[in-house]
Formats: structure tokens, C-alpha cells, sequence
């Protein structure tokens, strides 16, 4: 089995964005992310360390703004907009899903799109949908993609099936590999006979946010599995496939922690550093 690895890919990205981090380090530009978190979820935490670890490697910075899990739709509105008028943040993160008293339709529409470095607003959402190459996808799904290039994946006319249909995932991720003419299932938690149709797949991407749900009824030895989910077990981290268990027994797969996580960042940071460029005269 070939461990598809993401530190390999981040290392590709940082090859390609050495040349803007010098060009804007000449020009005492600083790229600078906001990300924007409502109370202490486990992996919200984890993903932002990443992304402080990511950046900071670079010189890049990370300003978090920490809100209570209990705040009012208006200060977390007001906050969203301050960082729309700071001229020294490049890009607006917001961790989701937000606590259920919080309305992210609004948020959606709120983000800068100019800022919206994870695809969360309505319009780079619509752009994702078109195939737009001027709109931002959300980064974890930009990362699966990078993964699969990286790793010289053949999509087109795969067939590949997706367990997750939200807006974060599953769903941008599809458009993004039906514009590499792969043939798409979208699987969820209503899905009758889900292993069965996971194991039809060529391809199988997890990112259902349940930890270890794919075992070797999904799978099948020439399968590539690509585990989007980050799950917090016992205090460690694992994702939505039981690695341990589908090891050795299929084609190819990626390790969590170690894996596409990894890459997201790094997809962030890519963003981000693309926005800081805009700034400059060339």
C-alpha cells in the first residue's frame, strides 16, 4: 500500500510560494491571517495550532480572536466586519460549524470575498459551483485535490464517491472533481447500503466527521482512500477511516494525523499569501 502523505505536498507548496514570501518580505508586507473562533471545540484548537505552525514558519501571521460559545450574533457580526476594514488582514477564517443559536447565513454574506480565504461566503461559493478560477473553494476540499495531483492521480472518468455532503466538504469537493471528469456518488448518513456503495468506488473520500465509520466493508484492494475527517478519541486524533484496520488492503491511503489536514494549511496559507501579493505593484 502507498501512503499518500501529506508533508511531501506541503513541501511542493512551499516551493511555489518562496518566491511571493521574498518579493513581499522586500516590500515589508507581513501576510496576515485572522482566524475568527466561537468557544473551545477540540478540533478547532488542533486545526489552529496547525495553522499558527504553518504560517509562522514562514513569517507569516496568525491573529486569533477567541469568542464564548454563547456569543451574540452582533458581536460576532461587529467582529467579522472590523477585520473586513483592516487593510493588514489578508484573509478571514471562521471556524465552523458555529453553536446552533449562531446564524452563519448571515456570516455567509458578511466575509469580504476578497478575504473569504476558506469559501464560506455565497459568492465564492457560486463561483466554486461554475468553475469560476477566480473564486476560493474551501480549503480542505482544495486540499484533496492538491493531494491527488501531487500524488499523480488520474481522475477523469474514475469513479469516485464522497461520504459528506456539507458545504465545508463534501459538496465543493464534488465540483472540484467533476471539473477533473470524475464521475461523482455523494454519500451521507441516509444512504442505504453505504459500504456497499463504497466499495464500488475507485476512489473513496471520508469526511463524514465520524470517527473510524470506514472499515474493510467499504473498501476493496485497488481503492484509493482519502480520509478528509479529524476526530478527537481518547485525547488523539483520528479520522473517519479505521486505518489501522484497512492498512495493507487497499491501493493507496492517507494517514491522519499526518495527512490532508497537513495540506489544508498549507492550502491556507497559499491563499493567503496570493491575497498579500494583490497589494503590490509589480
Amino acid at each position: 500500500m502507498q501512503e499518500l502523505r501529506g508533508m511531501p505536498v506541503v513541501n511542493a507548496i512551499a516551493e511555489q510560494v518562496n518566491k511571493q514570501i521574498e518579493k513581499l518580505n522586500e516590500n515589508k508586507i507581513i501576510p496576515k491571517l485572522a482566524v475568527v473562533r466561537v468557544g473551545e471545540r477540540e478540533d478547532d484548537v488542533s486545526y489552529e495550532k496547525g495553522i499558527i505552525k504553518r504560517f509562522s514558519a514562514v513569517n507569516a501571521t496568525v491573529d486569533v480572536i477567541v469568542l464564548p460559545s454563547d456569543v451574540k450574533q452582533d458581536c460576532l457580526e461587529e467582529a467579522v466586519l472590523s477585520l473586513n476594514k483592516d487593510a493588514s488582514v489578508h484573509g478571514i477564517l471562521l471556524f465552523r460549524p458555529l453553536p446552533k443559536h449562531l446564524l452563519q447565513e448571515k456570516i455567509k454574506w458578511l466575509i469580504a470575498k476578497d478575504k473569504d480565504v476558506d469559501g464560506m461566503g455565497t459568492v465564492n461559493n457560486a463561483y466554486v459551483y461554475e468553475g469560476n478560477k477566480e473564486g476560493y473553494a474551501p480549503c480542505t476540499a482544495q486540499a484533496v485535490i492538491e493531494i491527488l495531483n501531487f500524488y499523480n492521480v488520474n481522475m477523469a472518468g474514475k469513479k469516485i464517491t464522497i461520504i459528506g455532503r456539507s458545504l465545508v466538504v463534501g459538496k465543493p469537493l464534488a465540483m472540484l472533481l467533476l471539473d477533473k471528469n470524475a464521475t461523482i456518488t455523494i454519500c451521507h448518513t441516509k444512504t442505504l447500503n453505504l459500504a456497499d456503495v463504497c466499495k464500488k468506488a475507485d476512489i473513496l473520500i471520508a469526511c463524514a466527521g465520524s470517527a473510524k465509520m470506514v472499515g474493510v466493508d467499504f473498501i476493496h484492494p485497488e481503492q484509493i482512500v482519502i480520509d478528509v475527517g479529524i476526530n478527537v478519541v481518547d485525547g488523539k486524533l483520528c479520522g473517519d477511516v479505521d486505518y489501522e484496520t484497512i492498512a495493507n488492503k487497499v491501493a493507496a491511503a492517507t494517514p491522519v494525523p499526518g495527512g490532508v489536514g497537513m495540506v489544508t494549511t498549507s492550502v491556507l496559507l497559499k491563499i493567503t499569501i496570493h491575497n498579500a501579493m494583490k497589494g503590490l505593484v509589480i
